[in-house]
């Protein structure tokens, strides 16, 4: 089997060959164990959901071994070769990597901005089903995750000191930034999408303006353009008629002078 088909056969959960898959009913394969790991975590809460696409389920599902994965599993494996990441998953120069990779580097699918480790999906998963690391702040892959570390109290930088314009820590709005104007990150950030949204809607507005004024401009050059026509054309027709005239005129006194001649 080729590396395309291979990645289909491993568990989202270890990122390993399935063992014992089982097929929960949103219709997504796990290994037996990793799903039934996964799901004791959420034990408490009493909603059980997928790893992948995150659909819950009020009543904890029986799972039962998926015999005809399992077989096409175990065919792969005679053929002597191993589940590997495509070579598109492996972190580039331009790619945050995991820090917890050793030798070749996965890419990070998410930073950690408690733990200031980038995580691949397989070494996410214990973020997800240990109680005390559920509760961590997950974001988007980082290279500059020491820049949201407060260098004074080592602390995460969750404030905004909008009177100084910089991101503090929580014991910096109680210390030197005491009495400032200060809000959470989050506040902060959503103020700043809003403006920007509003500024961008502006923007729009102004091209939509100048758009028109175009428009209006390329419409009063048209109408010059055939009011110049059709002056050009009566002016041709007004020249046309005076030659005839004119012409005319000089025929008849020519006949005239003749006729005297005679």
């Amino acid at each position: 089997m080729n590396q395309m088909d291979q990645t289909k056969f491993c568990c989202s959960v270890c990122l390993d060959l399935l063992k014992d898959p089982v097929t929960i009913p949103c219709g997504h394969s796990y290994c037996m164990n990793c799903i039934k790991s996964f799901w004791d975590e959420e034990e408490e809460k009493k909603i059980y959901s997928c790893p992948q696409c995150r659909r819950t389920f009020t009543a904890r599902p029986v799972l039962m071994k998926n015999t005809m994965l399992a077989d096409l599993v175990e065919e792969l494996k005679k053929t002597g070769l191993q589940a590997a990441p495509a070579d598109h998953c492996y972190a580039g120069p331009e790619d945050v990597a995991c820090d917890v990779c050793i030798g070749r580097k996965m890419k990070a699918f998410r930073s950690c901005l408690v733990c200031l480790t980038s995580y691949c999906e397989k070494h996410l998963q214990r973020h997800y089903v240990a109680a005390q690391l559920k509760k961590h702040k997950l974001v988007e892959p980082s290279k500059k995750l020491q820049e949201n570390i407060c260098s004074r109290h080592d602390e995460v930088m969750k404030m905004f000191c909008r009177t100084d314009q910089q991101s503090i820590c929580y014991l910096c709005s109680v210390d030197e930034h005491k009495g400032h104007d200060t809000v959470s990150a989050a506040a902060e950030r959503t103020e700043r999408q809003r403006e920007l949204e509003v500024s961008r809607q502006n923007i729009q507005q102004r091209i939509q303006d100048r758009e028109k004024d175009v428009k209006l401009l390329q419409q009063e050059v048209e109408a010059i353009k055939q009011s110049a026509d059709q002056t050009v054309e009566h002016s041709e027709k007004i020249f046309t008629d005076l030659f005839f005239c004119l012409h005319s005129r000089i025929s008849l006194k020519s006949d005239a002078e003749n006729m005297k001649l005679i």
